[in-house]
């Protein structure tokens, strides 16, 4: 047998030993099975997400194609920065 130390939050311990406790088992129990799940279907029994870089929205990835289509066509305006600042001025 191999020992195992996890570090929890207080709360989070105090959390998952109540429930564990309500389903009749205790934390060691609750990691066996847990591991028992992972090893037989050799997946994590959930889903893990990160989030999605905002860039790459839908919506900004829309934009980004009908920018570059209009880049493309030659519908664009090119300004420097001096134009740019005199606009922003008026």
């Amino acid at each position: 047998m191999t020992t195992v130390s996890l570090r929890f939050d207080d709360n989070i311990k105090k959390e998952l030993d109540e429930i564990c406790e309500e389903m009749g088992m205790n934390l060691t129990t609750f990691f066996m099975i847990y591991a028992k799940k992972v090893l037989r279907d050799r997946t994590i029994p959930f889903e893990i997400t990160a989030p999605i870089d905002p860039f790459y929205s839908e919506s900004n990835m829309r934009q980004l194609d009908k920018a570059e289509r209009q880049i493309e066509e030659g519908r664009v305006i090119v300004k420097s920065m001096e134009e740019l600042e005199a606009m922003a001025d008026e």
